[in-house]
């Protein structure tokens, strides 16, 4: 678990030293958006954009766009170096999307297939917060056994024999409360890998999958009286809710486990309203990638049942 938490602190810190998304400014250092979909557009695309409005913005601000190749020959042989982060994950990543959306001349299903993908290869290493969960509902009575043995001790010795009864039960069950760790490093660099991808390739967000345009935030879309963006957002969480209980990490004790619940809780609310003014193709990432987190789960749940039989 401490290389775990190694590996994650490693990702952190390339992203947070090594590229970014570079808001497009306009004269007065103010952030520039395409209106029609809220949009802040991103000064470091990758390849020219093909709606002339936006065009129109990226020559009014300076950005010479002619220089780009077109998003259907993009190519990373061409591509210069700008560092691990953005060379090494987040343009494979758009080279990957644009490969498949110009075979299915669809961005959106391009988007799709290439989450789950990434998913299924990580399987074998985030399968074990799945089967941790399952572990932890086998050691739930004894866990309150502990709990209830200890309600009315407060004392340190008292709380130090406690804690080795707890640690006794996780052995027994191979239950480790650090694992949902290694689930939150992955997300993470994942989330903001697409997201950069996203950002940085007019032909994902000038895309549609069904009646969404991928670009467009559900917030601009609901004043637009598109009332379709309401259900996506809506869809989103409720994913989410069960993405995040079914992922949900052994707790201690009650007190710590009523804790966790109240953080997912909050959690979820947050998401929901970031929702509305993320572009619609990170959304559906987010729910692909939720959506695949049950799948996941309920295959563990379903083998750890036939094991017992």
């Amino acid at each position: 678990m401490k290389k775990n938490i190694k590996l994650g602190l490693i990702l952190i810190f390339m992203i947070m030293v090594t590229g970014c998304t570079r808001v497009l400014k306009d004269e007065n250092n103010k952030r520039v958006v395409f209106e029609p979909t809220g949009q802040v557009l991103s000064e470091n695309i990758v390849c020219q954009p093909k709606n002339k409005k936006v065009k129109l913005l990226y020559i009014e601000n300076d950005v010479d766009i002619q220089k780009l190749p077109k998003c259907e020959t993009f190519s990373l042989s061409q591509e210069k170096y700008e560092g691990i982060w953005t060379s090494f994950f987040v343009k494979p990543l758009v080279w990957l999307i644009l490969k498949i959306g110009a075979y299915l001349n669809n961005y959106g299903v391009a988007l799709i297939i290439v989450s789950l993908a990434i998913r299924l290869i990580l399987y074998p290493t985030t399968k074990g917060t799945a089967m941790q969960s399952e572990n932890l509902k086998k050691a739930k009575p004894e866990l309150d056994l502990v709990e209830k043995k200890y309600k009315n001790k407060k004392d340190q010795e008292a709380m130090m024999q406690k804690s080795q009864e707890i640690m006794m039960v996780y052995k027994k069950y191979k239950i480790n409360p650090l694992s949902g760790c290694l689930f939150g490093f992955i997300q993470l660099p994942l989330f903001l890998a697409f997201l950069e991808a996203i950002n940085l390739t007019p032909a994902i967000f000038e895309g549609k999958l069904l009646f969404y345009q991928l670009g467009t935030t559900p917030l601009i879309g609901l004043k637009a009286g598109q009332f379709q963006y309401l259900l996506l957002v809506g869809l989103l969480i409720l994913i989410t809710y069960f993405s995040f209980k079914f992922n949900k990490t052994a707790a201690i004790n009650s007190e710590s486990e009523k804790q966790m619940e109240f953080i997912s809780k909050i959690m979820i609310v947050f998401i929901g309203f970031a929702a509305l003014n993320l572009s619609t193709a990170i959304s559906l990432y987010w729910i692909t990638s939720s959506l695949f987190t049950i799948f996941k789960n309920k295959m563990v749940q379903r083998r750890k049942k036939y094991e017992n039989l």
